[in-house]
């Protein structure tokens, strides 16, 4: 199945689904993706994530309602997904700009309207890659829990996260415990196999050279050997990476032979000079060949 089939089969799921609790796997499961990477796609694609479209598509639904029906504004509240008229107002407020009440009233309301996915050619530049069968590995890392990818919220936690791990010594002991010949830099690492409900764990890490830990607060943890498609990524941090992400959802998987294999996706930081708008580094995503 194509892309583009596969992202309105998604989209078409959704909105059938609107006054039920939506499942996100099985949204992603419409475009034969994991929840985690559909997720990442859609908000690179639309601009805002699949949790916001989804309120606000539903809040759109609320205030039809409201004007078309005599149902009670509890009961509307209850089928798109509130607990309570208040939890509901507030919702409806910060989107509609006036209350439920004043809208029955025949307040000015807002549509958002549902999105469909339209082919429109594009194209005609070139985006550097290679393919590379990696053998299963280790690495050495500290992890964290962060944010479901989610417009910036999970950049804003990583971006943290490494600045607190560069400040208390954290990366300069995973450099004790690095080997740099095959992955030549410090490694951010997004265990997207791993995602939960409240989120997914990101590492900072290394190549594990095999030498005895210390108390650092560090975890190995063992990598399948995958297949990854590498991608350079130049310019500064994290500007450049949001910008070489978008072009790998918008234009490599949409057209190239491989979809993701959800697996790991690691980030190879060559060294600390990220500010620089000369700087370089690699984004290593595991794939399958496409069926």
């Amino acid at each position: 199945m194509d892309w583009i089939t596969g992202i309105q089969r998604a989209l078409d799921y959704t909105e059938a689904h609107l006054t039920e609790k939506i499942d996100y796997e099985m949204v992603a499961k419409q475009a034969y993706s994991s929840a985690f990477h559909f997720q990442r796609m859609f908000s690179m694609l639309c601009g805002f994530s699949l949790g916001d479209y989804i309120r606000m598509r539903r809040l759109t639904l609320a205030a039809e309602d409201l004007l078309c029906t005599g149902d009670k504004i509890i009961d509307i509240a209850l089928k798109y997904g509130y607990d309570t008229p208040e939890s509901f107002s507030r919702a409806f407020l910060r989107f509609h700009g006036i209350s439920p009440t004043e809208a029955r009233r025949g307040g000015t309301i807002k549509s958002f309207f549902r999105l469909s996915v339209k082919l429109i050619l594009s194209g005609g530049s070139t985006m550097d890659y290679r393919i590379e069968k990696k053998d299963a590995f280790k690495i050495i890392c500290k992890k964290k829990q962060v944010t479901k990818p989610q417009g910036d919220t999970a950049t804003e936690e990583i971006s943290a996260f490494w600045n607190e791990c560069t400040k208390d010594g954290t990366i300069e002991n995973i450099c004790k415990y690095g080997r740099f010949e095959n992955l030549s830099g410090v490694l951010g690492i997004c265990f997207s196999k791993e995602l939960a409900e409240s989120g997914f764990p990101y590492g900072i890490g290394a190549e594990y050279n095999g030498a005895i830990l210390g108390n650092e607060g560090l975890e190995i943890v063992d990598v399948p050997a995958y297949t990854f498609a590498v991608f350079q990524c130049k310019g500064p941090m994290p500007e450049a990476f949001k910008t070489t992400y978008q072009r790998i959802v918008t234009e490599f998987f949409p057209q190239s032979n491989y979809e993701y294999g959800n697996g790991v996706e690691l980030e190879v930081y060559p060294s600390a000079e990220v500010f620089n708008p000369d700087y370089t580094c690699e984004i290593w995503i595991a794939v399958n060949e496409k069926k």
